[in-house]
């Protein structure tokens, strides 16, 4: 089999074609072990088709001897009918499938079968012309990957941006770019490499090179969130610039803004910097599967380290300064230890503190000693006395 192998399948969505005729077909994005990536269009009616030829092959694990035994996942038959509803539920299925692909024995997951069907072909490099009446419409994943089939409401269009600068690609995965190249965008991953295309050409691309058509702000920037999430750092990283913070491997740290280009604002004691989000984990996940991602491309530009850009708009970016983050974040940080409730201890010293010293605690009463059984003999009342003699 060699070394060749895939590591790992994510389905992207589905595409609603025309040519021939109306059908659709499915995207993945298919990670090697070389850390290339990608893209190839496989209808359902061919996923289902290796499906039967792959249970042919592993008779023990399709479960055809002992239904105990298989663990090749059930995939369903194609419909009659394939209408846009029913490629849209199927999302969720081929998702676990490919997820369950992987995670199979060697000798199937890395089997000729398995790898020449999700090789690229030549139709996967084929866009659709300018001539092209009708073109595709592309449906992606939801980012919580919940499919629901009442929510459909029509194609999701992608986004257009332009190229502020001429791009060398780095790698295969890359894909190159000059001055005013218009591209679509398919995925915008928290890294701050986006997964473009662009006639036809595919790959990855560095946010920073792009800019909205109709603004040079990008709309989707969510909003800093002072109280931070905690992140640690997977890889060192020394400043550059004087706004960035150095760190080295390990070191814990909070994220108080996520920029789409890759390049997020965070928070080590009472200082704050820019630090590439690729060299950040959370707690608890797959940190060989985000270090692989570093070797094949690295953090991406920052858009201030950008030679000869150029805006088709007038005004910048807007860009908070690290003087406002600092401000913000250490008002936030007074303000949320003020709010923090004192422990009980310390309240009751508080106020033991505040009490005026010419205040003195009343004594309490004193309890009475009991009487002696004479005592009480004497004191009761001549009924009792009669019952206690009769009791004697």
């Amino acid at each position: 089999m060699g070394d060749h192998f895939i590591r790992h399948i994510a389905l992207l969505g589905f595409e609603k074609r025309f040519v021939p005729s109306q059908h659709y077909v499915y995207m993945f994005l298919v990670k090697w072990q070389d850390l290339s990536e990608k893209v190839v269009y496989r209808r359902f009616t061919e996923i289902y088709e290796f499906h039967k030829i792959l249970k042919e092959m592993f008779p023990i694990e399709a479960g055809d001897i002992n239904p105990e035994n298989r663990i090749i996942p059930h995939l369903p038959a194609p419909r009659w009918y394939d209408g846009q509803r029913v490629a849209e539920s199927r999302q969720g299925t081929l998702t676990e499938y490919c997820s369950t692909l992987m995670s199979l024995p060697v000798k199937i997951s890395r089997c000729p079968h398995l790898l020449n069907f999700f090789k690229v072909r030549p139709d996967d490099l084929k866009l659709p012309t300018d001539s092209q009446v009708k073109k595709p419409e592309t449906y992606l994943m939801p980012k919580d990957g919940k499919n629901n089939a009442a929510d459909i409401t029509g194609p999701i269009i992608l986004q257009t941006y332009r190229a502020i600068a001429d791009y060398e690609k780095g790698s295969s995965s890359q894909m190159a770019l000059a001055t005013g190249d218009v591209v679509d965008v398919v995925e915008k991953n928290e890294s701050g490499w986006w997964f473009c295309q662009m006639k036809t050409k595919r790959g990855w691309v560095p946010a920073s090179y792009l800019e909205p058509l109709d603004s040079p702000d990008e709309a989707e920037d969510p909003e800093p969130n002072y109280a931070g999430e905690p992140y640690i750092t997977i890889k060192a990283y020394t400043a550059v610039l004087e706004d960035e913070i150095s760190l080295e491997e390990g070191e814990a740290i909070e994220v108080i803004h996520k920029l789409l280009d890759g390049w997020w604002v965070i928070r080590k004691e009472d200082v704050t910097g820019y630090f590439p989000s690729m060299y950040l984990q959370k707690a608890g996940q797959d940190v060989a599967q985000a270090k692989s991602q570093i070797k094949s491309r690295g953090a991406p530009p920052r858009r201030s380290s950008i030679r000869n850009a150029h805006s088709i708009h007038q005004r910048s970016r807007k860009r908070l300064s690290q003087d406002t983050y600092r401000r913000n974040s250490v008002r936030f940080m007074q303000q949320r230890r003020h709010q923090r409730p004192e422990p009980q201890s310390s309240r009751s010293a508080l106020r033991e503190q505040q009490r005026p010293k010419t205040e003195r605690p009343k004594p309490q009463p004193a309890v009475p000693p009991r009487p002696s059984a004479d005592l009480i003999l004497h004191r009761c009342s001549e009924s009792t006395k009669r019952k206690l003699a009769s009791a004697v």
